[in-house]
C-alpha cells in the first residue's frame, strides 16, 4: 500500500509540475478533460494517496524512537 501511495503521489506531483510550468494537465488530456468521471476518479485516488503519505511523517518518527 505504501509503495502504491508513493507512486500515485509522484504521478500527482509530476502532473502539477506540468500544470505549473506548461499549463498542461496530463490527467485531463489522457482522460478527456478534467470534468469527466474517469479523470475525477483519478484525481480522487491520487489525493487519497497523498493523504496516506502524510502518515509516513509519523511512522518515521515512531521507527526512530523504537530503535
Amino acid at each position: 500500500m505504501d509503495t502504491i501511495a508513493q507512486i500515485l503521489s509522484i504521478v500527482g506531483c509530476l502532473n502539477w509540475g506540468l500544470v505549473g510550468i506548461f499549463q498542461f494537465d496530463l490527467v485531463a488530456w489522457l482522460f478527456g478533460g478534467s470534468d469527466t468521471l474517469l479523470a475525477r476518479i483519478i484525481y480522487t485516488v491520487i489525493g487519497l494517496a497523498g493523504a496516506w503519505c502524510i502518515s509516513f511523517l509519523f511512522r518515521r518518527d515512531a521507527l526512530v524512537e523504537g530503535e
